[in-house]
């Protein structure tokens, strides 16, 4: 099953704030070291002739067949029927990091204060009370948004 849902960016209007990853660890209630939604730097680009760098979202994919939740040893890592939200049994994780070996894109992290792997579950909890993930409502410049997918569209591997 594909995920339902998709953050996208508007890379025009991203200015690097940084704003995303704050509040998702915030909201989280995590330290510094893990990054569930990262702004990756790609360089210098010009915008209406005039030198900036470019910044681009990155969080889970919410994989269509996730590895991370293949690797998983204990079935802590789930994809949930109902939309495709790949996330964490915190209960059921040991901290073996099969997970984190197995995912293409780094999108598992390491929380060393809890010993368990974190990661982008598109704020679950306030998905099902019909509200944006955390960092879609803090973006700054609005450049991010949560779109449901409609069947034409797709996630994949």
């Amino acid at each position: 099953m594909k995920s339902h849902y998709s953050i996208i960016q508007d890379k025009e209007r991203c200015i690097g704030c940084l704003s995303c990853e704050v509040y998702c660890l915030q909201n989280k209630q995590l330290s510094e070291g893990p990054r569930l939604c990262e702004i990756v730097v790609l360089g210098k680009r010009k915008l209406s002739g005039i030198p900036r760098e470019a910044y681009v979202y990155m969080s889970c994919f919410h994989c269509e067949n996730p590895a991370c939740v293949a690797a998983c040893p204990t079935g802590a890592m789930k994809k949930r029927e109902s939309d495709g939200i790949v996330y964490v049994d915190f209960d059921r994780c040991i901290g073996c990091k099969a997970c984190m070996v197995a995912c293409p894109w780094g999108a598992v992290q390491w929380n060393p204060e809890s010993q368990k792997v974190v990661k982008c579950d598109y704020c679950k909890d306030r998905v099902d009370q019909g509200l944006k993930p955390a960092c879609v409502t803090v973006c700054t410049t609005g450049c991010l948004c949560f779109k449901e997918l409609s069947g034409s569209d797709s996630v994949s591997d």
